[in-house]
């Protein structure tokens, strides 16, 4: 079997981001269920050594249950707090949780909506997946220069394509529910390949966001596919995870985060980051 090397958590790719510029990461944590071949007690001294390494200024997670969670928000710097809800509603289920640095970062607003027809309902499925998808959002102030921005984190289908595109049509609406001049952050695991899916192009060519990896004026690592379900890194691969900005937002750098611990993998998805500045509205 595939032994990582260990990672020098002293050196982040990113790091803890000053203003102007935001350090955004999301991060598909791979869920604490019981019965997992890769448990989460095995996996969690990594994530936590992954995350006081990076801290991102906010972070999109995908999978993680309550309790999980609680323990992320323990691991990460003292100063961060999230908002979340599950997606079976309250403590029960997967959460789309956004973390975020509340020295730098103030929520105004927030809201969760499910993927399906009736997406105020909660709980609520229709394209035909048996796996209830939702997102939730969150519209911060920027304490250190005033500007205001809205971070959106989901998580599409894994299985059926019609809630796949539904799912992505349904954010794209949503978005453009919020002033035009309002920067946006989109975070996620669109369980389909960037630049090459139906999704991709309902969020890039029909909502007009950009893909922080494609955007970026430095990448500061290849072009890692995402998922990797605990196999070497692979060069080239799908990058089913992905951070989506409205434009306008300036990206400085990307990265694809292949962190191990001591051969431990934090989850089964490798992380992605992006640096930005924002513009629009202060």
């Amino acid at each position: 079997m595939f032994q990582p090397e260990t990672a020098d958590f002293r050196a982040p790719l990113l790091g803890r981001a000053e203003a102007p510029h935001l350090h955004v990461m999301s991060f598909n944590l791979r869920n604490a269920g019981e019965g997992l071949p890769d448990p989460w007690p095995r996996r969690k001294a990594a994530n936590a050594a992954l995350l006081r390494t990076e801290a991102p200024t906010v972070l999109g997670t995908q999978e993680g249950l309550y309790q999980q969670l609680r323990e992320v928000a323990t691991a990460l710097p003292e100063g961060y707090e999230w908002i979340g809800t599950g997606r079976e509603g309250g403590s029960r289920g997967e959460f789309m949780a956004v973390y975020f640095d509340a020295t730098r970062l103030e929520p105004r607003e927030f809201d969760h909506f499910w993927l399906s027809d009736t997406p105020a309902v909660v709980g609520s499925a229709s394209w035909g997946n048996s796996v209830v998808r939702m997102a939730t959002w969150v519209r911060f102030r920027d304490l250190a220069t005033g500007a205001e921005f809205v971070v959106l984190n989901t998580h599409l289908d894994h299985a059926v394509e019609k809630a796949q595109r539904m799912g992505a049509e349904l954010v794209a609406r949503r978005l453009a529910e919020f002033d035009a001049d309002l920067p946006v952050i989109v975070t996620g695991d669109f369980n389909v390949a960037a630049e090459a899916s139906e999704p991709y192009d309902a969020l890039v060519g029909g909502a007009g966001l950009l893909d922080t990896w494609t955007a970026a004026a430095e990448r500061r690592t290849p072009a890692y596919a995402t998922f990797h379900g605990y196999q070497p890194p692979v060069i080239g691969g799908d990058r089913i995870d992905w951070i989506l900005v409205r434009p306008g937002v300036r990206v400085t750098a990307a990265a694809v985060n292949t962190f191990t611990l001591d051969g431990h993998w934090a989850s089964d998805h490798w992380p992605v980051h992006a640096l930005v500045e924002l513009s629009g509205r202060d």
